[in-house]
């Protein structure tokens, strides 16, 4: 599995691409390739995933039970819109327009690197997102998450 750190700016061109940060871009292996997923996020933004950490996701997916409406309903909604992309020669990646209007991105993006996929956020809403986040809030959710792990001290 491939993971990400860091947090990085870009732009979306008339056509909906954006160059993959150089940062990101050394995160990949070679032998990864240059196929990607972007998916519709949790949140009003959307989720890039190198093809070879979608596909374990995909086969955990296909063990889910179809026979229950809330199962089917959750698989159709997490792979709605999900597309496939690659690079092009000068490192661009196209947002498909149904996802881009989803994830209302305008030009300012953000990616966010959240350990094995990259969240792309509109950079307007990505400040407001955080600006709502209290660090007493951050501190609580921590311990809810956390607190109960066996995990060792970070």
């Amino acid at each position: 599995m491939i993971q990400f750190l860091g947090e990085y700016e870009a732009t979306l061109d008339a056509k909906g691409r954006f160059l993959l940060p150089a940062g990101v871009k050394k995160q990949i292996p070679e032998d990864a390739g240059d196929q990607f997923v972007i998916a519709r996020g949790f949140e009003k933004c959307l989720t890039l995933y190198p093809k070879k950490n979608w596909d374990p996701i995909l086969a955990e997916l296909s063990k889910v039970s179809e026979y229950k409406a809330e199962n089917r309903e959750f698989l159709r909604y997490f792979t709605m819109g999900a597309s496939l992309s690659e690079l092009d020669s000068a490192g661009r990646m196209l947002v498909p327009p149904n996802l881009k209007a989803h994830a209302g991105l305008e030009k300012d993006i953000v990616l966010v690197s959240v350990i094995n996929k990259i969240e792309i956020w509109d950079k307007g809403k990505y400040q407001q997102f955080f600006e709502s986040f209290t660090p007493e809030k951050y501190s609580d959710l921590a311990e809810r998450v956390m607190g109960g792990q066996n995990t060792t001290q970070m």
